[in-house]
C-alpha cells in the first residue's frame, strides 16, 4: 500500500509525521494525559516496550524540554487569541495580561528509562535499554539505570529511588489465533506489572495496553489488589475496531508486608487454606415442592456477604480525547496540495530485514531475477 493511500486512510498517521512523532501512538498517550493528568508532579518514569519511541518522545518534550502539547497547547493558543481581542477592544475585559498560561519550564532531576527488546534510536534525556521485560535479568539492569549507585550483586530488587510513573504500550505480534494472542498479551502485561512493582513508589501510577476480551475482568481484579483506582480508557486515536484499550492504575498501595519477588510475583504461587476455600464457596441450593406443584429454589444468599463469594470486580470504562477530533477508523479527504512525508524514524531493526537479506542472496524474488524467469 502506498504512502498516499495510507495517509488518506489514517489521519493520525499523517498528523504524526507532520508533527514530528515517531508513531501515531503518541496521540494515545497525549489523550490519556488530557483525561488523567498523568504528568502532574512526575519526574521519574519508566517506559516499557518503548520502540520506536513515540511515548518516550512525549516524555522528553513534556518533562525535559518543558513543552506544552495537545490540549495544553490549544489552551495557550486560545488564551493568546482572547488577549489579542481584548487589546483590540473587540471584547470587554482588561487589556493587561492578568493571568498567563502555565509556565513552560523544564523540570528538574528528570529521569526517564526506556526498555524494549528491539533497538531504539536515541532521544534527548532518555536512557535506552535493549532488554526483555519478561526476563528476570532485566530488573537489575533497570535498577542500575535508575540509580548508578545500585549494587548489581545485591539480592534486593527494590529501587532505592522509586519512580512516579510506569508506562507500557507493548503488544505481541499478532498471529491471527485470537486465543493465543490474548494469552500472550496478558502475560506481557503481567511481566510489566511485576517489573512496575519493583520500581513504583507508593502513590505512583501504572498505565498499560490491554485487550478488552473475555474474562479480562480477572486482570482488572488482580490490578485492583495493589492499586486504589483502576480505570479502563479508550483514546480517540485508538481505532474503535481494535480490542485494545489502556488500563490506568492510580495510587500504588501494596498490601502490608508485601515485597516484590522474582520467584513469586504478586503471590501467584500462594495457595488458599482449606478454611479460606470453605468461606468463599457459596452454600448449596435447596429445593422444595409446594402443594400446588411449584418448585421453590433457595440459593441461601440472603445472609451471605457477596465479598466472601470471591465475586469479580468490573473496572469502569472511560472514553478520552476530544470527540470532535479525527475518527481513527474513517477515511479523511486529503487537503489540496498534500505532500506525503516519509516516516520520522524508520524501523531500526524490522523483523522482515532478515527475510529481505535472504531474498537478496538468492537473487531477488525467490531466486528469479530475469523477466523471462518470472513468466
Amino acid at each position: 500500500m502506498g504512502k498516499s493511500s495510507k495517509d488518506k486512510r489514517d489521519a493520525y498517521y499523517r498528523l504524526a509525521k507532520e508533527q514530528g512523532w515517531r508513531a501515531r501512538s503518541a496521540f494515545k498517550l497525549l489523550q490519556l494525559d488530557e483525561e488523567f493528568d498523568l504528568f502532574e508532579g512526575v519526574t521519574r518514569v519508566v517506559d516499557l516496550c518503548a520502540a520506536p519511541g513515540s511515548w518516550s518522545q512525549v516524555l522528553s518534550r513534556v518533562l525535559i524540554q518543558g513543552e506544552r502539547i495537545g490540549r495544553a497547547a490549544w489552551e495557550d493558543k486560545r488564551y493568546n487569541e482572547i488577549l489579542r481581542l481584548r487589546e483590540a477592544g473587540e471584547i470587554p475585559g482588561p487589556s493587561a495580561e492578568d493571568e498567563g498560561p502555565p509556565a513552560t519550564e523544564p523540570r528538574q532531576d528528570v529521569k526517564i528509562v526506556a526498555i524494549d527488546l528491539q533497538p531504539m534510536s536515541p532521544l534527548e534525556g532518555i536512557t535506552c535499554l535493549k532488554a526483555d521485560i519478561t526476563h528476570p535479568s532485566t530488573i537489575p539492569l533497570l535498577l542500575k539505570a535508575l540509580d548508578s549507585e545500585y549494587d548489581s550483586s545485591s539480592t534486593s530488587i527494590e529501587a532505592s529511588h522509586p519512580v512516579d510513573l510506569v508506562l507500557s504500550d507493548g503488544a505481541p505480534d499478532v498471529t491471527g489465533l485470537h486465543d493465543l494472542d490474548i494469552y500472550i498479551q496478558s502475560q506481557l502485561l503481567w511481566a510489566a506489572l511485576n517489573l512496575a512493582l519493583c520500581v513504583l513508589k507508593p502513590g505512583g501510577r501504572f498505565v498499560a495496553k490491554i485487550f478488552r476480551v473475555k474474562d479480562v475482568d480477572i486482570l482488572y481484579a488482580q490490578l485492583k489488589v495493589v492499586f486504589e483506582s483502576v480505570i479502563v480508557s479508550k483514546p480517540r486515536s485508538s481505532r474503535a475496531s481494535s480490542v485494545e484499550a489502556f488500563i490506568v492504575c492510580s495510587n500504588f498501595r501494596p498490601p502490608p508486608g508485601f515485597k516484590a519477588s522474582l520467584d513469586n510475583p504478586l503471590g501467584s504461587a500462594t495457595k488458599l487454606n482449606s478454611s479460606d476455600t470453605a468461606v468463599s464457596r457459596p452454600p448449596e441450593p435447596t429445593r422444595r415442592v409446594r402443594d400446588d406443584g411449584i418448585t421453590e429454589l433457595d440459593l441461601g444468599l440472603d445472609n451471605l456477604d457477596l465479598v466472601q463469594m470471591n465475586t469479580r470486580w468490573i473496572a469502569p470504562f472511560l472514553a478520552c480525547g476530544d470527540l470532535s477530533a479525527f475518527d481513527a477508523d474513517a477515511s479523511h479527504k486529503l487537503p489540496e496540495g498534500h505532500v506525503s512525508l516519509d516516516p520520522v524514524q524508520p524501523p531500526t531493526a524490522p523483523p522482515y530485514r532478515q527475510a529481505l537479506e535472504e531474498r537478496k542472496k538468492q537473487g531477488g524474488a525467490y531466486g528469479k531475477t530475469k523477466l523471462g524467469d518470472l513468466r
